[in-house]
């Protein structure tokens, strides 16, 4: 991802502290990382407590640095276990926390007011008014909705240009709105806005039509996009 400014930023994915090691050590300027409770790596994250306070101290001994994933869509039941995990960086804040929901920043603003924090591209940023309510929120980047083009970001910036911006460049390009998709809880209970993601768009879908069982109709993509049909 790049953050739009005169110098961009190589930021990559650390699902546990070896995979952050090897991201700082091979170039990356930034990692992201998080507790699977709370971010949206739930099945790929390999980290506890301890080892993301390590993984804080490994980047920041590098001059790297290190933003921590909490952006679920929390329900009530999270919000305990949340401030929990919040106090744990009261002695070693991360250079930011990547958030969706405005009840969690709400949260980190009680608990950790000095921590910087960054809108996940879960809260689906389309458009630069929506940009400038949160960064009189108090939120210091914003990572982009996936479905900009490049113009689009090039606006955003011109109006609120003292707010950073980030943008996905590899990696899933989630054909739902950022990633908020129902897909995985409706065809196989696990929730995309848990962290728990099946990848359903991912898998081969063939049409049949309701008279004509086992005659398949691909599914094919044309310059509109791609669709699924039940």
């Amino acid at each position: 991802m790049l953050k739009c400014s005169n110098d961009s930023e190589l930021l990559a994915p650390a699902g546990s502290f070896e995979k952050a090691k090897y991201a700082l050590e091979f170039g990356a300027d930034a990692i992201y990382a998080g507790l699977p409770s709370f971010s949206l790596r739930a099945r790929i994250n390999k980290f506890e407590g301890k080892q993301i306070i390590e993984a804080i101290k490994y980047a920041h001994n590098r001059n790297k640095k290190i933003y921590i994933t909490t952006n679920i869509f929390a329900h009530n039941r999270h919000l305990e276990g949340l401030k929990k995990h919040l106090r744990i960086f009261k002695n070693n804040l991360p250079d930011a926390f990547v958030v969706s929901d405005a009840g969690v920043i709400e949260i980190i603003k009680k608990i950790l007011p000095k921590a910087p924090i960054h809108l996940s591209t879960q809260a689906n940023t389309t458009n630069w008014q929506t940009a400038k309510f949160w960064h009189k929120q108090g939120v210091k980047r914003i990572i982009l909705a996936r479905e900009l083009t490049l113009g689009e970001i090039k606006e955003i910036h011109e109006k609120i240009p003292k707010l950073e911006l980030e943008y996905f460049v590899h990696g899933a390009m989630c054909m739902a709105y950022s990633g908020r998709c129902l897909l995985s809880s409706w065809q196989v209970g696990r929730s995309s806005n848990l962290g728990d993601c099946a990848q359903n768009c991912r898998w081969r879908y063939n049409l049949v039509e309701e008279k004509k069982p086992g005659e398949y109709i691909p599914m094919e993509q044309d310059k509109h996009g791609s669709y699924l049909l039940y």
